[in-house]
């Protein structure tokens, strides 16, 4: 029987990348709350294109919707919040995982990205690629963990892209 304490436990709070998730919740709420400017809506154009606009929305959100399910799905056993992985954390590469290596991140920026559009909105835009840089920046430090727990990922990391298939 293994007595050792697990690796996790000897990072203190903080360490595993905790205040990364607290600014996440705060951006993505901030998204939420973010009124919409400008405002275009007693504009002719704006009502003509209503249906282009509810196309990009369902596009970007059916997409995120599968990004996020699959993604969640294929990982169900060592998700986690932090950026830190779980203990009995598992390479996966397959599936969705084949695409791009982190798609939940990439659901949440699909969908901001498509009620930006929608809204025609530049604060949505501009919330959105503050978002993007977030997670950029959050998934350097899962990657790095990623990496010290599986040294096949950097081989992974050139052949799959990050957020966007084929893209970045």
């Amino acid at each position: 029987m293994n007595t050792e304490p697990s690796r996790k436990s000897k990072l203190p709070w903080g360490k595993k990348g905790e205040y990364l998730v607290v600014l996440q919740f705060v951006l993505l709420l901030t998204f939420l709350l973010l009124p919409v400017y400008p405002s275009y809506s007693g504009f002719k154009l704006i009502k003509t294109l209503t249906f282009m606009r509810w196309t990009m929305l369902t596009v970007c959100w059916v997409t995120a919707f599968l990004f996020g399910t699959l993604g969640l799905f294929q990982i169900k056993h060592f998700l986690t919040p932090l950026p830190y992985p779980v203990d009995h954390n598992q390479l996966v590469t397959t599936g969705i995982y084949a695409l791009v290596r982190h798609p939940l991140y990439s659901s949440l920026i699909v969908s901001a990205f498509g009620w930006a559009v929608f809204q025609i909105s530049f604060s949505h835009l501009l919330m959105t690629g503050i978002v993007f840089l977030f997670f950029s920046y959050k998934t350097s430090w899962e990657e790095v963990w990623l990496t010290e727990l599986h040294p096949e990922y950097s081989d992974y990391t050139r052949h799959v892209k990050k957020f966007i298939p084929w893209i970045y």
